[in-house]
């Protein structure tokens, strides 16, 4: 494969700075190492290119490469350097041991990138580049997931206006108008509604009074809409508004709120779709609320099923980028992990297993802690793509380590306490727990588990030897040191020999955590327990919402939980592993189309917010150049 030898300096430079050092090699070049030709992707200018999905079919024959999952410890809110291992892996993988290798990413929300946690392309001499440009639009897929996402907001508050405001007779006459010849027809996306409502006729003018009623109201239920806007922006003042506030709106105001775009269940759609038709059927298939009588409505009854998928045709196409050391890229999709499913696309890893072949590796990253993103690899991602990982790599380091130990606690933009930066080999030890059971519960799969340990500058040889003997004694498959971050590929070759390892002595099949044919009750419970928690306690309103799903049919579902990222249980401030909990419920909702219900633990928003000193403090533009300067 091309590679680039990286000059790498010390101290390491700001992430931007060394991005911007690096002249990437034109993304047909890095096409061409997969075998791709200019017929198999559209350019988005020099160093990106979308991947046109009918690569999938030319090479559906062929045999899969090796599969890897990168997940993590329990983190810091400063993050443990998971993105940055899966980058440095493939590096070494690519640039020094010579495997065929494609990196899958989710897409960055430019909200983090705005706002506390800076970017997701890697750090140090382990990213992907241009990293401004994978942080900041890219190929316009958020975008479009937007513009999806809100076009359905707005029908659906339409639709109940108009069907306030009008007969049953002027709304039937509205919704089929006749043609030039005085004809009025049923659309294409009309009969899918006709045919929910078991009404068999294709003439408009033969649906009786009763049926004309049935197919023209939708009769949405404003208390039971779920559906809201998004926007791609922290903004915590939108986690609770009013619509319909105008005087044209003849007093139809409702309460409701925004999400931040990657919670939007288009984007789960995205991850989770596996062609073109699939999608088309998901994002029909999402559920926006109720009728009055209890029915599911979707998107598809409001007409909107067609339309939302022309809006996302080309994001449907992952995007081929590169490493610091020339090694592909395939950035698709951006659920966050905490409030949504937290893994990139089926459709990326399904064309890069037939891209690298037989004896090559894909390394995709699941996003937080292993207890998050992993779990929803396994249960939910790999149950729609039919995948099955060979190896799971589990990211640690001696600061976090060091925290779930009993260390003080760790505050983005603070300065860290001497704790962290002075050998403690004790609070190493004691804050191992964390990393144990995340280890006990990634084995239960039936994947082999390595765990990487992301070095810092201030980590001592005892510190270092405390975590390997607890996850080898914990079961791993390997513990491995890593200096990525400082070196790029050469500092992830050890790690990359562990994976090698560890994917060709795979034996064992996939195991789920529980199956889809029991109670949401005891699906949720499952999880919990994988957690630590001794119970679950649900709210009234969660009570509901699960009564509601199982009498529409949507029990079989898999389950996504909404929880934070900084622990176990539903207490952030609850570190290392603790157990005997009652993880408390607050609500449950339901994404059909992308299909998984998500229990909502604690106070999870789905909306975050702005810190006083956010990123974009540090972020301008080098008017002279025309370089991005502070992204981090």
């Amino acid at each position: 494969m091309s590679s680039r030898k990286l000059e790498v300096v010390s101290p390491v430079p700001a992430d931007i700075d060394i991005a911007n050092s690096v002249i990437p090699l034109h993304i047909a070049e890095i096409a061409k190492d997969l075998n791709l030709n200019p017929d198999h992707y559209d350019l988005y200018g020099k160093y990106k290119a979308k991947v046109l999905l009918s690569v999938f079919d030319e090479l559906k024959e062929r045999e899969d490469g090796y599969y890897v999952v990168v997940g993590g410890i329990t983190p810091t809110p400063l993050g443990e350097g998971k993105s940055t291992t899966t980058v440095g892996l493939c590096q070494a993988l690519g640039a020094f041991l010579d495997k065929k290798v494609v990196t899958t990413l989710r897409q960055p929300s430019q909200g983090p990138t705005f706002g506390i946690k800076g970017g997701a392309a890697g750090g140090g001499y382990s990213q992907v580049i241009p990293m401004d440009e994978f942080n900041l639009h890219l190929t316009g897929d958020i975008h479009a997931i937007t513009a999806s996402n809100n076009l359905l907001a707005a029908a659906i508050d339409t639709r109940i206006f108009h069907e306030n405001t009008q007969s049953d007779k002027a709304l039937f006459s509205r919704l089929c108008p006749p043609n030039k010849e005085g004809v009025r027809t049923f659309n294409d996306i009309m009969f899918r509604r006709l045919k929910k409502l078991n009404i068999t006729k294709t003439k408009p003018e033969d649906l009786t009074p009763e049926e004309v009623n049935k197919f023209a109201r939708l009769d949405i239920d404003p208390d039971s809409i779920t559906w809201r806007r998004v926007m791609d922006v922290n903004d915590r003042f939108l986690r609770k508004i009013s619509v319909g506030q105008g005087p044209d709106e003849k007093g139809m105001v409702r309460e409701t709120a925004f999400d931040i775009s990657v919670a939007s269940e288009i984007m789960a759609v995205l991850a989770l779709t596996t062609s073109l038709s699939d999608m088309r059927e998901r994002l029909g298939k999402m559920v926006i609320g109720n009728s009055k009588s209890g029915d599911p409505v979707t998107a598809d009854d409001l007409g909107l099923g067609g339309a939302l998928t022309v809006l996302m045709k080309d994001a449907i196409n992952p995007t081929l980028m590169q490493t610091l050391e020339g090694t592909p890229v395939l950035v698709h999709a951006g659920p966050f992990a905490n409030i949504a499913h937290g893994n990139s696309s089926i459709v990326a890893d399904k064309i890069a297993l037939k891209l690298v072949g037989p004896g090559g590796y894909v390394v995709t990253e699941a996003g937080f802690g292993s207890d998050i993103g992993t779990e929803k690899f396994m249960n939910i991602k790999c149950r729609y793509s039919g995948l099955k990982p060979q190896c799971a790599i589990i990211v640690a380091t001696i600061r976090a380590l060091k925290m779930h130990g009993g260390g003080p606690l760790v505050t983005a933009g603070k300065p860290l306490d001497k704790a962290y930066v002075n050998e403690n080999v004790g609070l190493v030890e004691a804050g191992c727990v964390n990393l144990i059971r995340h280890i006990e519960n990634t084995k239960a799969y039936g994947v082999n588990v390595v765990v990487a340990v992301n070095k810092f500058s201030t980590d001592t040889d005892a510190e270092i030897a405390a975590v390997k003997n607890a996850a080898i004694g914990a079961g791993a498959f390997d513990a491995v040191l890593c200096t990525h971050h400082a070196h790029g590929g050469k500092g992830a070759i050890e790690l990359g020999i562990a994976v090698q390892k560890a994917c060709e002595s795979a034996t064992q099949p996939l195991r789920f955590l529980y199956p889809l044919d029991i109670s949401i009750k005891e699906k949720i419970e499952a999880i919990a327990r994988s957690y630590g928690a001794s119970g679950v306690e649900y709210s009234e309103q969660a009570e509901k919402q699960i009564e509601m799903y199982s009498k529409q049919g949507f029990s079989g579902l898999p389950i996504c939980m909404a929880k934070t990222q900084y622990s176990f249980s539903d207490n952030a401030s609850a570190k290392g592993a603790p157990t005997g909990f009652v993880l408390p419920i607050r609500d449950v909702r339901g994404s059909i189309g992308a299909g998984f219900i998500y229990p909502l633990v604690g106070t999870m928003s789905t909306m975050p917010g702005l810190p006083t000193r956010p990123c974009f403090y540090d972020i301008d533009l080098d008017t002279e150049t025309g370089r991005v300067k502070g992204l981090s």
